[in-house]
């Protein structure tokens, strides 16, 4: 099984690419009742240790790392992955003025800074090492886009917004990383599969509404507001929080299994893209229920 992120579906601890994951048992003297997938190296095809050197005996232990992933990287990863788009939010929403006489102004660099954090997401999934800079100039761009939307949300649709999408994502994330840990979320092959279908059809609907509304004008379909609007929100939303669970065990496998210490960057740009996506959700069904009113 590969990567728990969309974004980066080629990469993640995962047999295919040297590293463990859905696809792995967990490195010896780990307790077999943590591998979900333990049946024995009899009938278990997974059951054997991407890190163990060649010519070990399947279950031997694995050499100790002392380069090994642990959550500490991840945490600090994430923190300045996620501290880049908060900065670069902050400083687009206070530099960038929205008002009427520079609303187109802002409405271009808010896409023009989408389409290059977009390919920069490409660019980071399809390398075969993570890069921090890139990752970190990622999280720049998508900070810029998130601040300038936020700001204009805030200022014509739905003012404190921002801010209630924000305490929103808090509210998913915590939410999520409760029932993960207490056991509520368990992350199995089939929860992965149900997950990857529903995002793949999702995407797959938003990117036909976004073609009926780029050649037919308006809305599209009318999936992006109203009520329908508000439903696809919910969506989306719960969407993201499975997301966020793949992501929690694409860490907990990583430390698990000890993947290389670089790995937890690409942790932490996972757990960036699925938050970003939460957030922007958060803050559409914000803006449709406040514009409503």
């Amino acid at each position: 099984m590969r990567s728990s992120n969309p974004v980066f579906s080629r990469r993640g601890f995962s047999r295919d690419n040297g590293h463990a994951g859905f696809n792995a048992a967990p490195q010896a003297g780990a307790a077999a009742g943590a591998n979900p997938y333990a049946q024995g190296t009899a009938t278990n095809p997974y059951a054997t240790n991407p890190y163990a050197q060649q010519g070990t005996q399947p279950g031997a232990p694995a050499p100790a790392r002392t380069d090994a992933m642990t959550i500490d990287d991840v945490v600090t990863r994430t923190a300045m992955t996620l501290g880049t788009v908060i900065v670069a939010a902050a400083i687009a929403w206070w530099v960038l003025p929205v008002d009427q006489a520079n609303l187109g102004t802002a409405y271009g660099v808010a896409i023009g800074a989408a389409l290059i954090g977009f390919v920069l997401s490409l660019v980071n999934s399809f390398k075969r090492r993570p890069s921090p800079p890139l990752i970190l100039t990622y999280a720049a761009f998508e900070g810029v886009f998130l601040g300038i939307v936020s700001n204009i949300v805030s200022v014509y649709v739905a003012p404190g917004a921002a801010m209630q999408a924000v305490l929103g994502t808090m509210a998913v994330f915590a939410g999520v990383l409760i029932a993960y840990r207490t056991g509520l979320i368990r992350v199995t092959r089939r929860f992965y599969g149900f997950v990857m279908a529903a995002l793949i059809g999702f995407t797959l609907l938003m990117m036909v509404n976004l073609l009926f509304a780029v050649f037919g004008g308006g809305d599209g379909l009318g999936f992006r507001s109203g009520t329908m609007g508000l439903i696809f929100g919910i969506v989306a939303i719960v969407i993201g929080a499975a997301v966020l669970a793949l992501n929690f065990k694409q860490v907990e496998d990583g430390v698990a299994y000890g993947a290389p210490r670089e790995e937890a960057w690409l942790a932490a740009f996972g757990l960036t893209v699925t938050l970003v996506w939460i957030y922007i959700e958060m803050l559409r069904v914000v803006a449709i229920l406040q514009g409503d009113d």
